[in-house]
């Protein structure tokens, strides 16, 4: 098998190949230092990467507790959440506990839509399509207990988390296609190329 080269883009950036995956062209756009990106404060924020969503839980409190819609599958944030001939909706929890990083995952055919339901979690996306005009973008999302939002997230942008505070954190997800282990695809969590700063940030 050849090396892979590094390649330049428009501005001379290095490109680093990732390869290609259900017909998606992927590449990382080489960082010299390390970043949060972009951190997203607004479900409406511009700086999303492109075919990012995100959508805050309405949360509806009373003197026995609150009650909330994690999703309506076919609308809203999940419109497309619905089984057909190729999508097979799951829905998974998992627990993680403090201080944990999972990460960098991506995929080729599924989408998924997370939904933070403990704790605080640091949500890191990072957009892989060398066709996508945010190609390279790096968001950082702060949510959960304190910031109670869905976030839903297109093939071919690298996701990941950490466990915020010192209590596990319990994420449920939904996906657009069974468990497949040749579309759970990896890269390092600390890619010196994506360059993404995990450090807690003292300021």
């Amino acid at each position: 098998m050849a090396a892979k080269v590094p390649a330049l883009g428009s501005d001379n950036q290095q490109i680093v190949p990732v390869g290609t995956y259900n017909g998606i062209e992927m590449g990382i756009l080489h960082r010299p230092e390390k970043t949060l990106g972009k951190i997203i404060t607004r479900p409406d924020s511009p700086d999303l990467i492109d075919g990012v969503r995100v959508e805050p839980l309405q949360v509806h409190p009373d003197d026995r507790g609150f009650f909330t819609e994690l999703a309506r599958l076919g609308k809203g944030i999940a419109a497309n959440m619905l089984p057909d001939a190729t999508r097979h909706i799951q829905v998974s929890c998992t627990l993680t506990y403090p201080g944990t990083i999972k990460a960098i995952h991506f995929h080729s055919e599924q989408t998924d839509l997370w939904v933070p339901i403990s704790g605080m979690v640091q949500v890191f996306l990072y957009d892989l399509r060398l066709k996508s005009k945010t190609f390279g973008s790096i968001n950082t999302l702060y949510v959960g207990r304190f910031r109670p939002w869905e976030i839903l997230i297109p093939p071919g942008v690298g996701h990941g988390y950490k466990a915020l505070g010192v209590d596990p954190i319990q994420l449920v997800y939904f996906t657009d296609r069974h468990y497949n282990p040749s579309d759970e695809l990896r890269l390092p969590f600390n890619h010196p190329d994506i360059a993404y700063d995990w450090e807690t940030q003292y300021k």
